[in-house]
């Protein structure tokens, strides 16, 4: 068993998928995952342009996949297929008053995505924050974004010659 079906079927255990609502759209997400890529979130959520329509989201270290199903023919489409670092402006906003946690975020093709995430338990509010956090601020940077400032001259600056030297007036 490869990585992907080894955390995509506990991770849509932990959400509370049904089984036949997994196997329906595993088909879609094995073409656009890598078998070695783990599963962080798969859950239920729904597009505040289109309320009628059903989404279920995966989110791995790598991807954000989104299908779309139709409420009255039941049809599966691939909404969103990207890689997390060509997603920009990446925000969400957890309410734990609704419970419910509103994620957005600008495609390739400029196109402004938006979700609404509602998950079962208003505990989970939190849970999903700290699992978004972590996929979208904690793992996208760079070590030399993670630099804030340098001390002292670098090592090559003092072996490089200088190219001007100051006059002496006599």
């Amino acid at each position: 068993m490869d990585v992907f079906s080894r955390t995509f079927l506990p991770a849509a255990a932990d959400t509370g998928l049904a089984a036949q609502t997994v196997s329906r759209h595993m088909p879609i997400f094995r073409r656009c995952v890598g078998e070695g890529d783990a599963t962080i979130l798969v859950t239920r959520c729904s597009g505040p342009r289109r309320p009628v329509d059903e989404y279920l989201l995966l989110l791995t270290h790598r991807r954000l996949v989104v299908i779309r199903q139709t409420r009255v023919l039941h049809r599966l489409c691939l909404h969103l297929n990207a890689e997390l670092r060509e997603l920009s402006d990446v925000t969400w906003s957890p309410d734990p008053r609704l419970p419910a946690v509103e994620l957005a975020a600008t495609a390739i093709d400029g196109v402004r995505e938006r979700f609404v995430i509602r998950p079962q338990h208003p505990r989970q509010v939190w849970q999903l924050d700290t699992v978004l956090h972590h996929a979208f601020r904690t793992r996208l940077r760079t070590a030399r974004e993670r630099i804030v400032a340098t001390i002292g001259d670098a090592p090559a600056a003092a072996a490089r010659p200088t190219a001007l030297r100051p006059v002496v007036a006599r």
